[in-house]
């Protein structure tokens, strides 16, 4: 729980932006009648694995189910999911999913929840369902699904539903409103306002106002641009400045971007086609993605612009444009690859032009810029948000949301999606609008807050961990293996080896010593040789010890040493063979 108390207004901004501290909650008590329980399992705190599980008269609504990608600090790990422990052994109440938009923090998790039950009803616009399909028939699992429109209107169990739209940097995403004999909640998703979209498909709101004037009871809004002064441009101002960049280029371009941004795409198709230039889409999202949306009549591809991949070579660099995933510096994605010389069909070459058409996700700075750097160490041309107006964000800015506050005037407000400072930065925007700062709920993953009778209060907290996929394993790595996996990428591995007799008390081979990623040549550990052999023949002289016991003798002379003479604490292994 991150937490605001209630006091007087002179101290509103200090009570949201105090935030040095997150006291432990004992878990929550009985729903009470008649109350709404809500439980974020994920996008608080963080920007990614969004899930927010409703609770209504014994019933669930999920809405989004998204994945969080991994960080340098949590090798090995391919994805983190949110933690299903809450809702485990409850799923028969679940009686549905609700989808808000089809990127991958909202809707990457929803394959691993239908492992546990596949027939959850799935609800959400036709794009967003359609990702989720083409993804779901990739790990064989058939949903149960519900295409809704704006404005329509659902009813799951306790749970009546109408849905209105919102601009995104994807199509077809949606907010919700909820409406419950508990209260009702609106939920806006990621969303921002941008009065002249692409597609001409704007920010109802309009319907905002109209569930203002019904009575909005919490308002669980989007943070992740909150710290952001003035309002988000228009995503018709990117065009003139990809036109402007492929004029300036004569040899090959690479566009960069998120497998699922659409309009950038439908963008570059276009700049393509006025500049005599053929696109091919690189990598299996992009390619599985856009040709969904170009079936579903979201992408117009403009004719003879695209090409196959395996075709390229057949085009002059000045006719290329290439359309690829890898834009926030993932190390296995297209980009990357071809930055490092390892893509097996395309290599850039001094003088191409490479565009990084996407925002940059916080924490993905140093992957990125290396991947930057290495394109440039190739005498690419690199054309990113730092240095051209090449994207604009999908997420309202703190402007946007003060209008949206105002319109909505909701008696609770949860700030959601975003890390801490997005939280706190969200909700003394709302306070900015008259909100009482104690019936602002800021909260983590996990915190419960309950609804009743019209005043939301924060009544606990839930386990709520991260959950690994790591290959096929799901939620079997835990912090010390990552704990491990951090030492040996940063420390190295050193194994010391022998073979004694106990009964005897004598050492038949050994110590050995071996080390790998430590940087000092293998000779230097002789130096320390005689220590290790020596303090395992003294553990071996008490005539009583075991295998373990041998083993730490030696791990704890030669840790001291490696730490206090190649200030190193790398992953120490000993094995001790009783003969």
């Amino acid at each position: 729980m991150l937490g605001v108390g209630e006091r007087g207004p002179a101290a509103r901004v200090a009570t949201l932006a105090a935030v040095t501290n997150f006291p432990k909650l004992s878990a929550p008590g009985p729903l009470p009648d008649g109350a709404m329980r809500i439980v974020p399992l994920g996008g608080l705190g963080e920007v990614g694995r969004n899930m927010t599980v409703f609770e209504v008269n014994g019933k669930l609504l999920i809405v989004d189910c998204g994945v969080l990608f991994p960080e340098e600090d949590q090798p090995g790990v391919d994805l983190i999911l949110p933690d299903f422990t809450y809702i485990e052994d409850r799923l028969d109440d679940v009686v549905a999913m609700v989808l808000t938009h089809g990127h991958e923090d909202h809707i990457g998790g929803v394959p691993y929840l239908l492992r546990l039950r596949e027939d959850i009803p799935l609800v959400g616009s036709d794009l967003t369902l359609a990702f989720v399909s083409a993804k779901l028939s990739e790990h064989r699992i058939h949903p149960v699904l519900r295409v809704v429109q704006e404005h329509e209107r659902v009813a799951y169990g306790p749970f009546d539903l109408e849905f209105v739209a919102v601009n995104h940097s994807i199509p077809d995403a949606m907010a919700a409103m909820i409406r419950t004999g508990a209260g009702s909640v609106l939920i806006t998703g990621d969303f921002k306002i941008d009065s002249l979209p692409i597609d001409g498909r704007i920010t109802d709101l309009r319907s905002f106002a109209r569930f203002g004037d019904e009575g909005v009871d919490l308002f669980c809004v989007d943070s992740t641009n909150a710290e952001v002064p003035g309002m988000i441009g228009h995503e018709n101002q990117i065009g003139p400045v990809l036109d402007g960049v492929f004029a300036e280029s004569d040899q090959q371009i690479i566009v960069a971007s998120f497998a699922s941004h659409v309009h950038r795409v439908q963008q570059v198709l276009d700049a393509a086609a006025l500049h005599g230039r053929r696109v091919a889409l690189i990598g299996r999202s992009m390619v599985r993605n856009m040709g969904i949306a170009a079936e579903r009549g979201y992408l117009n591809v403009p004719e003879g612009v695209l090409i196959n991949a395996r075709d390229l070579t057949s085009l002059p660099p000045d006719e290329r444009v290439l359309m690829v995933t890898g834009s926030q510096g993932e190390p296995m994605a297209a980009l990357s690859r071809m930055a490092h010389g390892e893509h097996r069909s395309v290599t850039v070459e001094p003088g191409d032009t490479v565009i990084f058409a996407s925002s940059l996700i916080p924490g993905n700075e140093n992957s990125v810029n290396r991947v930057i750097n290495q394109l440039m160490r190739l005498g690419a041309r690199v054309v990113h948000q730092g240095n051209a107006k090449v994207h604009v964000s999908g997420h309202a800015s703190s402007e946007e949301l003060l209008h949206v506050y105002n319109i909505v005037g909701p008696r609770n407000v949860m700030p959601i999606h975003g890390e801490v400072r997005h939280l706190v930065a969200n909700g003394a925007l709302a306070v900015k609008t008259g909100v009482d700062p104690g019936r602002v709920m800021l909260c983590e993953d996990g915190v419960v807050v309950d609804l009743h009778e019209g005043r939301a209060r924060i009544v606990g907290q839930v386990p709520c961990g991260y959950v690994y996929v790591d290959g096929s394993s799901i939620g079997e790595i835990d912090e010390t293996e990552l704990k491990d996996r951090r030492i040996l990428a940063e420390e190295g591995f050193v194994s010391v080896y022998a073979v004694v007799e106990t009964s005897t008390g004598t050492i038949l081979a050994g110590p050995d010593i071996q080390a790998r990623g430590v940087a000092e040549d293998p000779s230097v550990f002789d130096e320390i040789l005689p220590d290790v052999t020596s303090a395992l023949a003294d553990a071996l002289d008490k005539g009583n010890a075991d295998a373990h016991s041998l083993q730490q003798a030696m791990r704890r002379t030669l840790g001291r040493w490696i730490g206090r003479r190649l200030r190193r604490r790398p992953m120490i292994v000993p094995v001790v063979i009783e003969a």
